[in-house]
């Protein structure tokens, strides 16, 4: 693993310091070091083995990251030329709402958000485990809270409309996406992308919602990685090889139909506080939407799911009758806590 090695946790401190850093200045100038800082720690950690997918992967990742960082620098210079300071919190009489986009385009860039996001599933489909844990938790924290900061700066319709429109548009691509995919990498991006959706239009409604979503899903993927990671030996690149894994494979598929949302998982519950947070708003076509992305996600997880359980359950020998009647009270037994869940979240929202 990376972090044995004498300069991993070198590497690590600076990416940490460097997030901090961005989160906790409010000098447009911090910001962007913050940011820098942060890509000058995770760089070392995607190439230290020298091959030569995840040195491509590194190269895509520095370029994607340098072009987010100049439409940061070029928005805040627009934002300092209405207010003539590099503060985020100034209060400008004429904001400028350009400016604004362009701070939040520089953002979705380093996120992977939608229509920025075709980088994404290429650069983590080249990198080992550990590495695509980072890219997809810790490396969304600073801009994703940049973003709520903007937010909480400029309430105009064009930036709200623009937050929404990104926010559907993630959760279509992160459906639409995942359908074809055979590398875990790859499908796990195109989950990120659609999460990150989630995220962005629950970051538009409350900032409470916003943050339990990500330390959900912060927690799921931390698990499937780890046990993807601990199952790997080098030979989990391709979906084939969870159909002769066993155990780990039941775990690693409750773990993916946990990050796709389906009931009563923990993944289900973080979806249903943004449903219910933005209920009441005036945008129900982009929730819509978001819904229609999950039941793709959903679809294509559930697929798999059903793909290495026969297989694993064909090996161990159990006949197609009993399979087939155990598969369908599991599938009851889901629907009826789904809903008693449903139930009882909407009587403690009532109280």
């Amino acid at each position: 693993m990376f972090s044995s090695l004498p300069f991993g946790y070198m590497f690590m401190s600076v990416m940490g310091i460097g997030t901090l850093l961005s989160v906790s200045s409010v000098h447009w100038l911090g910001i962007w070091a913050g940011l820098e800082i942060n890509l000058i720690g995770f760089l070392p950690m995607l190439v230290y083995q020298k091959s030569v997918s995840e040195s491509q992967s590194a190269v895509k990742y520095f370029i994607i990251q340098a072009l987010g960082s100049s439409f940061l620098m070029f928005g805040s210079l627009l934002v300092f030329n209405m207010s003539f300071t590099w503060d985020m919190y100034t209060k400008i009489s004429n904001p400028s709402i350009l400016g604004f986009v362009i701070l939040i385009s520089g953002l979705c860039i380093k996120l992977g958000l939608f229509p920025f996001h075709y980088w994404l599933p290429g650069v983590m489909a080249g990198l080992p485990w550990v590495s695509c844990l980072i890219l997809a938790t810790w490396q969304k924290l600073a801009p994703l809270f940049l973003v709520l900061c903007l937010l909480e700066i400029s309430q105009s319709y064009s930036v709200v409309f623009m937050l929404c429109m990104v926010s559907a548009g993630s959760a279509l691509i992160g459906g639409v996406g995942g359908m074809n995919q055979t590398q875990i990498r790859a499908l796990l991006a195109y989950s990120s992308i659609s999460h990150l959706g989630w995220m962005m239009f629950a970051l538009v409604h409350s900032e409470w919602t916003m943050k339990m979503y990500l330390g959900i899903y912060m927690l799921i993927s931390i698990s499937l990685f780890m046990s993807l990671w601990y199952n790997d030996s080098g030979m989990m690149k391709n979906i084939n090889n969870l159909k002769n894994s066993g155990f780990a494979a039941l775990t690693i598929m409750l773990l993916l139909l946990s990050l796709g949302g389906l009931p009563p998982l923990l993944g289900f519950i973080s979806k249903w506080l943004v449903i219910t947070s933005s209920v009441s708003g005036p945008w129900m076509s982009a929730v819509f939407v978001l819904i229609l992305g999950s039941l793709m996600s959903l679809f294509y997880y559930l697929s798999l799911f059903f793909s290495v359980f026969l297989s694993n359950l064909k090996k161990y020998g159990i006949n197609n009758k009993e399979l087939g009647n155990g598969i369908m009270i599991l599938i009851n037994m889901l629907n009826i806590m789904g809903g008693i869940l449903i139930l009882m979240i909407s009587l403690l929202k009532s109280f």
